[in-house]
């Protein structure tokens, strides 16, 4: 989806329509989730301060997150996918890979059928989406973004490797602010030269993900669309308006995170092995610590116990506590197996 939070903002909210917005926290301690297209042209982007984005824009209009809003509207698209293909691999709340490889239409045609998607969309949201068509995940990912907003590219197989050899290494998917420096660092500034590199020397320069980097510019990506896909975590997590000090009111605020995560947990009738707790300290330094049982959890109690025993065990803080969170992980899976049929771009 396009600036999606700031999209459903600007479609509920006529007067918002063609202003830089933003969606998030209003105090200077809070953080960007989303910026529209007007106020990204501003340099907003998400995770960043309120503080600096008003700076860089001071007609900014922020919004606080309608939650309902955002999972009513995901929901619809989300059924919207469903009905072309089972083959659903959810990235985020308003992100999906879709193999239609596996569809329901009988449509051979990849892009022809996100066309479709995107206008079922509008159509049914008054939202507008991006599509990226190609034969795996990698490329079809990096396809999405390129003719945003609104738009759709598809990379077909025999155009990948030329397509990703003239990539600027800064768009691949995957690659950070910090892995892109090291790239420049290394003389790597578009796919051509990181197709130049043995697959020795990125192991020994980026570890195990030296090998990643070796196939996908090589369009190597045999990853597939998993529509059960194992959760890798649930979590809950606060920033405080003031920075906490005294362990009593520190484990009071992670009881309470505890609890709200529990209760989500139970809903879904998910079960977990382990627990992590995240602490960024008022330097924005930011420790984790995780402990797995030998068995799931399925007992409050236990739950909240194990996480006060990660935050003694950090006892005594060395800094005052800005946020804390705490997330379950290591779920159990369930697979589905459709039946494929070939397809063409």
């Amino acid at each position: 989806m396009d600036a999606f939070f700031a999209s459903v903002e600007q479609r509920d909210n006529p007067q918002l329509k063609g202003k830089p917005v933003a969606v998030g926290g209003n105090s200077n301690r809070g953080v960007i989730a989303a910026a529209s297209y007007e106020a990204r042209k501003f340099g907003i982007h998400s995770a960043m301060p309120t503080a600096k984005a008003r700076q860089l824009c001071p007609n900014l209009l922020m919004m606080p997150p309608n939650r309902e809003a955002y999972v009513e509207a995901s929901k619809i698209i989300r059924h919207i996918f469903l009905k072309y293909t089972d083959m659903v691999e959810p990235l985020s709340i308003d992100e999906a890979f879709l193999d239609v490889s596996f569809n329901m239409s009988e449509n051979r045609s990849a892009t022809l059928l996100a066309q479709k998607i995107k206008d079922e969309i509008f159509e049914s949201t008054h939202l507008t989406a991006s599509a990226g068509i190609s034969y795996n995940k990698f490329l079809a990912k990096i396809a999405s973004d390129i003719n945003k907003p609104n738009g759709i590219f598809t990379i077909p197989p025999e155009k990948a490797i030329a397509f990703l050899e003239e990539l600027e290494i800064d768009k691949f998917y995957g690659i950070g602010k910090v892995s892109a420096q090291k790239f420049h660092n290394l003389g790597i500034h578009k796919g051509i030269d990181l197709k130049k590199q043995r697959k020795e020397n990125l192991t020994a320069w980026f570890g195990k993900t030296g090998a990643y980097y070796y196939n996908i510019v090589r369009g190597i990506d045999n990853r597939q669309v998993s529509p059960h896909r194992e959760r890798k975590s649930i979590s809950n997590e606060q920033t405080f308006g003031t920075d906490l000090i005294q362990t009593r009111e520190i484990e009071k605020k992670l009881q309470a995170l505890g609890m709200k995560l529990w209760n989500e947990v139970t809903s879904k009738q998910i079960e977990a092995k382990t627990i992590t707790l995240k602490i960024k300290f008022n330097n924005f330094e930011i420790t984790t610590r995780s402990h797995t049982l030998d068995t799931f959890i399925n007992d409050r109690a236990i739950f909240l116990n194990e996480a006060l025993k990660l935050i003694r065990n950090e006892y005594p803080l060395r800094l005052p506590v800005r946020l804390l969170g705490i997330s379950l992980s290591n779920f159990k899976q369930e697979i589905c197996e459709p039946k494929q049929m070939n397809i063409t771009f």
